[in-house]
């Protein structure tokens, strides 16, 4: 397989270049991908003589962290794969490069939503590896005998329907399962309903916009309208149990859970459930793209830079991003690949497609996950009665620019990306 992974080289003269000093390129990854990423490595035509490559795996848990540190330290390596969540922070504080013009050609054949997550102040700052989005995973058999062969697309046809599936599953079960200390379930009505959640130039809370307002009014509905119990992912003590006894027939994940389905579930289920993309007001609904991106490191020498995103070329080469899915089932996240990888005929993984399609780049600033994490407070706060749909907008919003007051400066200073 030597040579098929191999992408047209960005360097006319790449065997002169360096690594950092002489020690070759190092790659941080993380997870599933920095094990398979020394497989994948050998089969990519790297050419004799340039710089050697080398991958030290960083546990998920540690690699925000790490990933600071190092910036801090001046000991980031060459290449690195990072949360498409983490972009806007590296990117603000200088710790990334942007993509040069002579590789913007790898973000193309991509999902607009996930290279628009990258894309800040008009500059692209990491080429998107593989993608991800949250869908819904059903019962399908108890759908079927509520009268329905998959969930409706609309949020009122929706909601009918959770009704009749929670009667079916019977007392003491519920539709489905949103968490209270999740925000991903909060944020895709959000986006479905069309929500900025952050206005001037991300620099204040939109949260009392009326398209917010109507996903916070939904969501407690929910709750209100007993379809979903009022518990944290930490009351529920297996998830994959308690889905195939019917406690919930619905869930929001990602596709890391089809493995899960098919290893968990026990083998008269295997049939028994299904993916769909998200409810909207009108119809499909949004979602935030998701994944991982390459980037290369701020403070490369020029050498060592252009060694970096030739290696990142490579690694986006049709071959190579096939290979990936392969060695880890994660979403190519080329278009191309999926047709080549069949994944379109898999009924289980094509939804994702859809879902890709519908979604909607989250708000690009540093603080966004401190902000949603403070709305899923104030949410929660609201659903167990301590807060109105309005009060909680309100609070939400005071809590994001509380959180947003030193980018207001900056933004003032014209300093902010």
């Amino acid at each position: 397989m030597t040579g098929a992974l191999a992408a047209a080289p960005l360097l006319s003269m790449l065997g002169a270049c360096g690594g950092r000093g002489d020690s070759g390129l190092t790659v941080w990854a993380m997870g599933n991908e920095a094990a398979s990423l020394p497989d994948l490595l050998k089969d990519i035509d790297w050419p004799k003589g340039a710089p050697p490559i080398s991958v030290q795996p960083l546990p998920w848990t540690a690699a925000h962290e790490k990933l600071l540190t190092g910036f801090a330290g001046g000991s980031l390596p060459s290449v690195g794969q990072v949360g498409n969540s983490w972009i806007a922070e590296l990117a603000a504080i200088g710790a990334i490069m942007p993509v040069p013009a002579h590789a913007i050609a790898l973000l193309r054949d991509q999902f607009g939503a996930v290279t628009d997550t990258n894309r800040i102040a008009g500059r692209s700052w990491g080429v998107p590896w593989y993608v991800d989005t949250r869908l819904q995973f059903y019962r399908k058999d108890l759908f079927a005998r509520a009268g329905y062969a998959a969930p409706p697309a609309d949020w009122a046809g929706w909601k009918v329907a959770l009704h009749k599936v929670k009667k079916i599953a019977g007392d003491g079960n519920f539709a489905l399962l949103y968490p209270l200390n999740e925000y991903e379930q909060l944020t895709t009505l959000a986006l479905s309903s069309g929500a900025r959640m952050l206005r001037d130039e991300g620099g204040r809370g939109a949260f009392s916009d009326p398209e917010f307002k109507a996903a916070l009014a939904f969501y407690k509905s929910i709750f209100d309208e007993g379809l979903a119990p009022r518990v944290s992912m930490a009351q529920i003590a297996n998830v994959w149990t308690e889905f195939g006894r019917g406690y919930f027939s619905l869930l929001l994940s990602g596709p890391w859970t089809i493995g899960d389905m098919k290893s968990r579930l026990a083998p008269e289920l295997q049939a028994a459930w299904a993916t769909a993309p998200n409810p909207g007001p009108d119809g499909i609904g949004s979602a935030a793209p998701g994944g991982s991106s390459l980037v290369v490191f701020a403070g490369r020498a020029h050498s060592d830079s252009d060694a970096a995103w030739d290696l990142v070329s490579r690694l986006m080469a049709p071959g190579a991003q096939l290979a990936l899915h392969r060695a880890t089932g994660d979403l190519p996240a080329r278009r191309s690949v999926w047709d080549a990888a069949g994944l379109a005929s898999d009924p289980a993984v094509a939804p994702f497609r859809t879902q890709l399609e519908h979604a909607t780049a989250l708000p690009k600033v540093p603080e966004w996950e401190r902000i949603v994490t403070e709305m899923q407070i104030v949410a929660e706060r609201m659903v167990l009665g301590q807060y109105s749909i309005d009060e909680a907008a309100k609070e939400i919003d005071a809590r994001a620019d509380r959180l947003l007051e030193k980018r207001r400066w900056m933004l003032d200073k014209g300093r902010a990306l």
